[in-house]
């Protein structure tokens, strides 16, 4: 009885410290230098599996590349800077999503997570040639993402389809 008591205390000390330590930034991880425009591509797919990328298809024989592939989101018919200018408004609208960096043609947003503030880093690039906005989205930290990526990616197309 007295052992599971010190357990507790123990286990429930330790989720306190990680909490503080999360508050503190301590698993908000370094923006990465490498993110924007290179070439006509975003940055690659993550070599573990906690990114989504429409570009996957781009890197042939990337470890990652069946995981990471997502669609494009279609433009809209006013346009490139509306399409991106409509895309931002709905992730500043967002909880927790920051828009970092919007350019006519390239958005960068981060998003961070309530309780541990883990950062992720969401790009969206108008490409010219096929008129589709390409988008990646990865997380800094951790070998997996359970999906987040995925899931919200697909919440801001779904957003960004049914507004006007």
């Amino acid at each position: 009885m007295k052992v599971a008591r010190v357990l507790g205390y123990g286990l429930l000390a330790l989720v306190g410290l990680a909490l503080l330590a999360a508050q503190l930034g301590a698993f908000t991880g370094n923006q990465p230098t490498d993110l924007g425009l290179k070439d006509g591509r975003l940055k690659p797919p993550s070599l573990t599996p906690n990114s989504v990328s429409s570009q996957a298809a781009l890197y042939p024989g990337h470890p990652q590349q069946a995981y990471a592939a997502i669609d494009p989101l279609p433009l809209k018919a006013a346009g490139a800077a509306a399409s991106l200018q409509s895309l931002s408004m709905l992730m500043k609208a967002m909880p927790a999503m920051t828009v970092v960096t919007q350019q006519p043609d390239y958005l960068y947003a981060q998003s961070r997570t309530r309780w541990l503030k883990f950062v992720d880093d969401v790009e969206f690039w108008v490409n010219p040639a096929s008129q589709v906005i390409e988008v990646r989205s990865a997380s800094r930290l951790g070998r997996k993402d359970f999906g987040v990526n995925r899931q919200r990616v697909e919440m801001i197309r779904a957003a960004y389809m049914a507004s006007p």
